[in-house]
């Protein structure tokens, strides 16, 4: 198999990408952090996050807000050291309110594949439950599960 460390490929960039999106839909922050170097550093809509420790308290605080959350990632362009993505997850709030979020990351590797840099512009829609697209059973999306552009996201 190929190496997950830059510089990156076409495949190696999409293999990154799904892991991601595998990792978030674990919604296991402590499992999610081990990904991004200790010192790490994060933009997240307007919220600046640094280090592991902050990544955790982060997406704990996320997915006890953002319930039933399942993600699409899809990679968008990449370089040597950087992949660009866009994304797509829904979720609802304690009240069965549904949003569907939309975004787009820049993410930035060191050598050894750690994210070192993640940039996230995020976008949430409310939605009827009727217009959810998204009905695996929490955790990985299946293989067989159309992607964004499959879905016309």
């Amino acid at each position: 198999m190929s190496s997950l460390a830059p510089p990156f490929t076409l495949e190696t960039a999409t293999q990154k990408v799904r892991l991601a999106e595998d990792g978030w839909n674990s919604r296991d922050p402590e499992r999610v952090s081990l990904v991004y170097t200790p010192d790490s550093r994060w933009r997240n809509r307007a919220e600046f996050i640094t280090g592991r420790a902050e990544i955790v308290a982060f997406l704990t605080r996320k997915w006890a807000k953002e319930l039933d959350y399942r993600l699409i990632k899809e990679i968008w362009a990449f370089t040597d050291h950087r992949i660009a993505v866009r994304f797509a997850y829904e979720w609802h709030d304690d009240s069965g309110n549904w949003f569907r979020s939309y975004g787009n990351e820049n993410w930035e590797f060191d050598a050894a594949g750690l994210m070192q840099r993640r940039f996230a512009c995020i976008n949430d829609r409310p939605i009827r439950e009727s217009e959810r697209k998204y009905h695996w059973p929490l955790g990985r999306r299946p293989d067989d599960h159309p992607g964004l552009t499959e879905l016309g996201l």
